[in-house]
């Protein structure tokens, strides 16, 4: 088992929704910033959203507006609200996280989470 366990992919319409999960097995308040990364069929791995330490969040252009990410550090979670998705957004998302320490910095990845939006 991982430190970062992505669920919640699936098949969904255009138009449809879906909420990601990560589960992620590493101090919450030990993490610099956490992210969704996708990985579309025969494209680069892209920043989908972030969230910083302090609060802020960053969204790709693509994404903006129908995209949300979040978190409950108390239950040790990482969300991604995708709505009105696209078939453009089909892909493998992962979650990404990463603690600044005085050696470097340490960065964790899930193993993808697969969402297919059908047209």
């Amino acid at each position: 088992q991982g430190q970062l366990v992505e669920s919640g992919g699936g098949l969904v319409q255009a138009g449809g929704s879906l909420r990601l999960s990560c589960t992620i097995s590493i101090s919450m308040y030990s993490l610099n910033s956490m992210a969704w990364y996708r990985q579309a069929p025969g494209k680069t791995r892209e920043l989908v959203a972030e969230t910083i330490s302090g609060g802020s969040a960053n969204y790709a252009d693509s994404v903006k507006g129908r995209f949300t990410i979040s978190s409950d550090n108390a239950k040790n979670m990482l969300y991604l609200h995708m709505y009105s998705l696209k078939p453009e957004d089909t892909a493998v998302y992962y979650c990404y996280a990463d603690q600044k320490m005085s050696t470097g910095t340490n960065a964790y990845w899930g193993q993808g989470t697969q969402v297919t939006v059908a047209s």
